[in-house]
């Protein structure tokens, strides 16, 4: 019977081996973005404390079950004596809304433009991809400092350049498929709708690194509210005494982008009909 299972799996076709452990992968990644979204939904009852309570008798306590006022602190505290691990967790809320809410700000211009200059096409067409190449051609990093700097840091500025960001994938993307299938304008938008899956997802793991970036500079989100970006930046003084203000979430938000970018590959190993074909 051993032998009859082995030659089975021998006999099992590579593709089909490939894609089987791409399914799961996708799968694993989902369900790691859907625990993160869980974990940001119910930090009220999941945090052990209020994420911008300080206590000064307990500040820089190292990770422990025990801390001085008689709690546990699992990713100790910071330089405010604030709890790290409930500010990763209410962290974890920023990060997302700022990450989805910019993908769908994003998706919403760039998908319109695309559109529109795949369908029309003429001076319209070249204006919108004109406008692109210049975006692309200059670093937004600097251009969202500057745009920050005048409006002044807030939710609603830094949602509004995050997801300006990346309007430029979408508007390109879907100008080229609807060039190719503006044959019948009812059949576009299903033409183009695996697309637009996979460039979200990965927009998505970009807008939470681009908030954590502008975060760290002091130009995302203000404190006392966490963000894993801001929690960085303050624990950067403290990395040779108490590393984990910084590292925890450093590393979250490094497994949430690698994760979710990851996802957004599979997604397209799944959807391309190119690929499934293969």
């Amino acid at each position: 019977m051993a032998s009859s299972i082995l030659a089975s799996a021998r006999a099992e076709p590579a593709p089909a081996r490939r894609a089987r452990r791409t399914r799961a992968l996708a799968v694993g990644g989902a369900a790691f973005v859907a625990l993160l979204i869980l974990a940001a939904l119910a930090a009220p009852l999941i945090a052990p404390a209020d994420p911008i309570r300080q206590s000064l008798r307990g500040r820089l306590s190292a990770p422990t079950l025990e801390g001085a006022d008689g709690k546990a602190h699992l990713l100790g505290t910071d330089h405010l004596g604030r709890d790290v691990f409930s500010r990763v967790i209410y962290g974890a809320r920023v990060s997302l809304l700022v990450g989805f809410a910019a993908v769908v700000v994003g998706g919403l211009v760039g998908a319109t433009l695309g559109l529109l200059a795949g369908f029309r096409g003429g001076w319209i067409d070249s204006a919108i991809m004109t406008l692109a190449d210049a975006q692309l051609a200059f670093p937004f990093i600097l251009l969202a400092i500057g745009i920050i700097a005048v409006l002044g840091p807030s939710f609603p500025t830094l949602i509004m350049v995050i997801g300006l960001s990346g309007w430029v994938t979408y508007a390109r993307v879907l100008r080229s498929q609807v060039l190719v299938a503006r044959v019948i304008v009812r059949h576009v938008l299903p033409n183009v709708l695996s697309s637009l899956v996979v460039i979200a997802t990965l927009e998505l793991a970009r807008a939470i690194v681009l908030e954590a970036t502008l975060s760290f500079l002091g130009l995302g989100v203000q404190p006392p509210t966490p963000s894993w970006g801001g929690m960085v930046h303050e624990g950067r003084e403290y990395l040779d005494s108490a590393w984990w203000i910084s590292t925890a979430p450093g590393i979250v938000l490094m497994l949430t982008s690698v994760v979710v970018s990851r996802t957004g590959d599979w997604l397209r190993d799944l959807l391309d009909p190119t690929l499934r074909g293969e």
